[in-house]
């Protein structure tokens, strides 16, 4: 049975991060942009961070440019614009693709385990979010408009 700890990411610093170091965390990862409509729910995901870091969870931040080219920058200019405008503090990752040919190879994964609306494998648009369980197990996946503030009753019951 496949779960994250199968996977390994880069970080902004573009340093290797293995997932199997994330069990026993609830993780919430979600590929972001810094210029979509969707941006302010950045204060929303560094509550949710601030409110349970110290229970066990943790927000991933995965840039994306592939809706509407709305994160352009390199890594610095995206953390500095997070860190300036929102006070983010959670991890942020490396640029990636969430669909196509190039697709991370961890949200292929996670776009099967939680579909979307109609079954659908694709990630529609920015700020969609996928809560993974401490066992790394997809427990579910949220849409743009799912402000995080309402994801937080999730998170209470796996904490």
């Amino acid at each position: 049975m496949t779960t994250i700890a199968d996977f390994t990411v880069t970080t902004n610093r573009g340093q290797a991060l293995d997932l199997k170091d994330k069990l026993g965390t609830v993780l919430l990862v979600v590929n972001t942009a810094s210029k979509c409509g969707f941006t302010p729910q950045y204060d929303g995901l560094e509550k949710l961070y601030q409110d349970y870091k110290d229970k066990g969870f943790e927000v991933l931040g995965f840039p994306c440019n592939q809706f509407g080219a709305q994160e352009p920058g390199n890594a610095d200019e995206i953390e500095q614009f997070c860190k300036i405008n929102f006070g983010v503090t959670f991890p942020l990752m490396a640029k990636i693709d969430v669909n196509g040919a190039n697709a991370s190879p961890l949200y292929d994964w996670m776009k099967k385990e939680a579909k979307g609306l109609m079954g659908s494998t694709s990630i529609k648009w920015n700020f969609t979010k996928f809560l993974i369980d401490r066992q790394g197990n997809v427990v579910k996946r949220y849409g743009p408009t799912d402000k995080p503030e309402a994801i937080a009753k999730d998170i209470e019951a796996l904490l």
